[in-house]
C-alpha cells in the first residue's frame, strides 16, 4: 500500500516528467525530418502542461491536509566523494507547488493561444518545443531541493528565452536583442554559480535542508551568518540580470521582438519573476544578511522609478508593458527586502496573470484604443493622477529627456562595462596571437618567412 509520502513523490515526479515528456514527443520527430502537424504538436505540447498542473493541484490537495509539512523527493546523486555530495532533489511545500500550478496553468493557456496565433508559421514546431523546454526548466527550478537542481533549471529556462527572442531569424532586431539577453544572462550566472560553490564549501552539499530549516515562509538559517551574507548578495546579483533590475535592464525592452506569446509567458509572466522566486526561496537566508535586504529595496525600488519614467514615453505597446513589467518587478524585489513573503508572493501571481492577458491581447489594444478616440471624439488625454503633474515645468521637462533616453542606462553600461570588457577581450586575443606565434615559431612581424 502506497503511503502519502510515496504518493507525493509520484506527484511531483509527474510535475516534471510530464513537460520534459513532450519534448521528447515533439523534438524526436522533428529532428528525424518528420515534425508532427500542427494540431498534433500542440495537442502534446498542451497535454503535457495539463497533466502537470493536474499532478499539480493534487499534490496541493495532499499536503493542505498535513498542514504543507515539505516532502522531500530524491531522485539520486549526481557525484558523492567523502562527506560531499551532489544530490538531486526535489521539494514540495507551500511555495514550490502553488508556484507549479500556476507556471504550468500560464504554459497551458499560452500554448493554446500560440496554436492559432502562429499557424502555418515556418517555425511553429520550434516555438512548441522550446515552450516545453522552458516549461521543464520552469518546473525543474521550483520543485528545485538544492542550489544545483535549480541551476539547471535555471539555465533551461535562459537558453530557451534567448532562442525565442531571436525566433525570428530573419529580423536583425531580433537576433541582436537574442545576445543581448544572452550576454546580460551570462554575466548575471555567474552570481548564481558562484553562490552554489560557496554552498557547497560551506556544508558540503548543494542541498537547501542544509541552509536552512523548518517550513517556508519561516525557515531558520543554519550557516553563519558572514556566509548567508555572501550567498545572498551573489543570488541579489544573479536574480538581477534574470528579472531585469537596473543596470542590467535594457534587454527587457528589446526582448520583446520575439512572438507575441513568448513575451507574455516570458517577460509578462514567468521568466521576469524568476529572480524573485529564487530569493523568496532562500528568504531564511536574507534573513540573516541585512546587507543583501538593504541593497534589494534599493534596487528595486530604484528600477521601479526608472521603469515607472520611461514607460510613460513609449511609443509602442510591448514596450509600455516591458517597462510595466519591470516597475512591478522592482516592487516585488524591494518587498523581499523589506522582510514579506506572502505578499511578495501573491504580487508576483497577480501580477503575471494581469500582465500575460495584457500581452496576450496587445495585438488587439490597439484597435480598442482607436474605437475608443472614436468614441470620445478626440484622444483620451493624460491620466489625470499622474504624480508628474506635480512637478515643476523645468523638472518634468528633465524627467522627459531622460525618459527619451531610457534613462540613459544603455549609454552608461556601454561606456563603463562593455567596451571595457571588449577592449580586455581583444587584449586576451592578441595575447593569445602572440603567444601561439611564439609556441609555432613563426616568424615576427619585422622577419620575413624563409
Amino acid at each position: 500500500m502506497m503511503t502519502n509520502h510515496d504518493i507525493v513523490s509520484l506527484l511531483v515526479t509527474c510535475q516534471l516528467a510530464a513537460p520534459a515528456a513532450t519534448v521528447a514527443l515533439v523534438g524526436v520527430p522533428a529532428l528525424l525530418g518528420r515534425p508532427p502537424s500542427e494540431r498534433a504538436t500542440a495537442l502534446i505540447v498542451g497535454g503535457g502542461f495539463a497533466a502537470g498542473f493536474i499532478a499539480g493541484v493534487l499534490t496541493l490537495a495532499v499536503l493542505a491536509t498535513r498542514g504543507f509539512v515539505p516532502e522531500i523527493v530524491h531522485l539520486g546523486s549526481w557525484f558523492s566523494v567523502g562527506h560531499h555530495e551532489a544530490s538531486i532533489e526535489l521539494v514540495a511545500d507551500a511555495l514550490s507547488v502553488p508556484y507549479v500550478c500556476f507556471s504550468t496553468g500560464l504554459c497551458g493557456l499560452v500554448n493554446a493561444f500560440a496554436r492559432k496565433y502562429l499557424h502555418r508559421e515556418p517555425g511553429f514546431t520550434r516555438f512548441f518545443l522550446l515552450l516545453a523546454v522552458f516549461g521543464t526548466g520552469m518546473n525543474l527550478m521550483v520543485l528545485a531541493g538544492s542550489i544545483d537542481v535549480l541551476f539547471a533549471g535555471w539555465e533551461l529556462l535562459g537558453i530557451s528565452s534567448t532562442l525565442l527572442i531571436g525566433f525570428f531569424l530573419e529580423r536583425g532586431n531580433a537576433v541582436r536583442a537574442a545576445m543581448r539577453a544572452f550576454a546580460t544572462y551570462r554575466v548575471c550566472d555567474v552570481g548564481l554559480l558562484t553562490a552554489a560553490v560557496l554552498v557547497h564549501r560551506a556544508v558540503g552539499s548543494g542541498d537547501f535542508n542544509r541552509l536552512f530549516g523548518e517550513n517556508w515562509p519561516n525557515g531558520t538559517c543554519l550557516v553563519p551568518a558572514a556566509t548567508a551574507t555572501m550567498v545572498s548578495l551573489l543570488l541579489v546579483f544573479a536574480a538581477m540580470g534574470k528579472s531585469a533590475q537596473v543596470p542590467f535592464s535594457g534587454w527587457l525592452p528589446q526582448a520583446m521582438e520575439g512572438p507575441t506569446p513568448s513575451s507574455a509567458i516570458f517577460y509578462g509572466a514567468l521568466s521576469i519573476h524568476a529572480g524573485a522566486y529564487v530569493l523568496l526561496r532562500c528568504e531564511a537566508l536574507l534573513e540573516q544578511a541585512p546587507l543583501a535586504r538593504l541593497l534589494l529595496i534599493a534596487i528595486g525600488l530604484g528600477t521601479a522609478l526608472h521603469a515607472n519614467v520611461v514607460g510613460r514615453v513609449q511609443t509602442d505597446l510591448k514596450s509600455m508593458l516591458a517597462y510595466a513589467s519591470m516597475t512591478q518587478s522592482g516592487l516585488i524585489f524591494a518587498e523581499i527586502g523589506f522582510g514579506w513573503r506572502i505578499i511578495p508572493l501573491v504580487h508576483v501571481i497577480s501580477h503575471a496573470i494581469l500582465r500575460s492577458l495584457q500581452i496576450l491581447r496587445s495585438p488587439s489594444a490597439l484597435h480598442d484604443r482607436h474605437e475608443l478616440e472614436a468614441a470620445l471624439g478626440g484622444h483620451p488625454g493624460a491620466d489625470r493622477w499622474a504624480l508628474g503633474r506635480w512637478l515643476p515645468e523645468r523638472l518634468q521637462a528633465r524627467f522627459y529627456r531622460i525618459a527619451l533616453d531610457r534613462g540613459f542606462d544603455q549609454m552608461v553600461v556601454g561606456r563603463l562595462f562593455v567596451v571595457p570588457f571588449l577592449w580586455l577581450l581583444e587584449c586576451a586575443a592578441d595575447l593569445e596571437r602572440r603567444w601561439l606565434a611564439l609556441l609555432g615559431g613563426s616568424a615576427g612581424p619585422g622577419r620575413r618567412r624563409s
